[in-house]
């Protein structure tokens, strides 16, 4: 039976911080990578905007 893991960051109103994963092209060689954060839920617009 597989495990579930389950990450929350929670203060007494709810949740405050969301992960964010994106998919980050390469300059060098192509390839894509996974950039992973935990930001708070104002900077996830930011976050995905930011194009490093």
């Amino acid at each position: 039976m597989a495990k579930k893991t389950v990450g929350k960051v929670r203060t007494g109103s709810g949740k405050t911080m969301t992960r964010c994963i994106k998919m980050v092209r390469t300059e060098k060689s192509g390839a894509y990578s996974f950039k992973e954060e935990m930001v708070s839920n104002e900077e996830v617009k930011n976050f995905f905007a930011d194009k490093s």
